[in-house]
């Protein structure tokens, strides 16, 4: 992965506060996702898409749910880039920490 190709993925909000959730959290279902970002399933949905297509992650399948989490083939630096943007962006992330914490709904 190129640094242009990672940073382009990461060039928008919804997907970077996703990825550093995840980040955070190890994985995290659409269900979660949708309660944190408060945002809808279907546009939740297009940027975990957008995610997988650059390659950021990967998905599994249990029973109804789709569960998230960083492609374990992502190169040392670009784990090292997303792990200290969140242990260091707290404020960016507390209020959709603070949601997950709540738990889903939906789940």
């Amino acid at each position: 992965m190129s640094p242009i190709q990672f940073y382009k993925c990461l060039a928008d909000d919804t997907r970077l506060k996703t990825l550093l959730l995840i980040t955070l959290k190890q994985e995290l279902c659409v269900c979660e996702l949708q309660e944190a970002l408060a945002v809808s399933q279907p546009k939740i949905s297009r940027h975990l898409a957008e995610l997988r297509k650059c390659e950021l992650l990967i998905d599994e399948r249990r029973g109804k749910w789709v569960y998230y989490q960083l492609n374990p083939e992502l190169p040392a630096w670009a784990v090292t880039v997303l792990q200290e943007t969140a242990a260091n962006n707290s404020e960016y992330l507390h209020p959709h920490l603070q949601q997950l914490s709540q738990g889903c709904a939906n789940c």
